[in-house]
């Protein structure tokens, strides 16, 4: 019985994970969808730019 349990534990564990790691994939594709927009929607006047650092 507990090394079913063991099992089913790991397996819960490696479809968390997964699924933590798709979501952080999903996370980063956004912002750097939102950063090459800031990069190209920029002020024409000047090199400023739209984030401080």
């Amino acid at each position: 019985m507990v090394p079913l349990l063991l099992v089913l534990l790991l397996v819960l564990l490696l479809f968390g994970a997964g699924f933590a790691v798709k979501a952080l994939w999903w996370i980063a594709v956004i912002v750097l969808v939102l950063w090459l927009l800031g990069f190209v929607a920029r002020p024409k006047g000047g090199t400023g730019r739209w984030y401080r650092w």
